[in-house]
């Protein structure tokens, strides 16, 4: 294994207390743990990609991090009208 992986490994790890965060938290509390969690990895994928040398990662990378915070304003806008 390389140093790329190891960093993958961590920050896999890493969203273990994310998740419980946004289990146990309130409903806005859960949604930033959830963005912090896609955040990260978003850069695991680009992590995974250059430790394997495989392009293919790197896109889905890139196309989770848009696509999760697009997600998260969709969600919070529908929790805004549940209120």
């Amino acid at each position: 294994m390389n140093g790329w992986l190891w960093a993958a490994t961590v920050l896999v790890a890493a969203l273990v207390p994310l998740l419980v965060v946004a289990v146990r938290r309130p409903v806005l509390e859960g949604i930033i743990a959830l963005e912090v969690g896609g955040m990260m990895s978003s850069v695991t994928l680009v992590l995974l990609s250059e430790g394997t040398n495989r392009q293919a990662f790197a896109d889905l990378g890139v196309a989770l991090g848009i696509l999760s915070f697009a997600g998260a304003l969709a969600f919070l806008r529908f929790v805004e009208r549940a209120r």
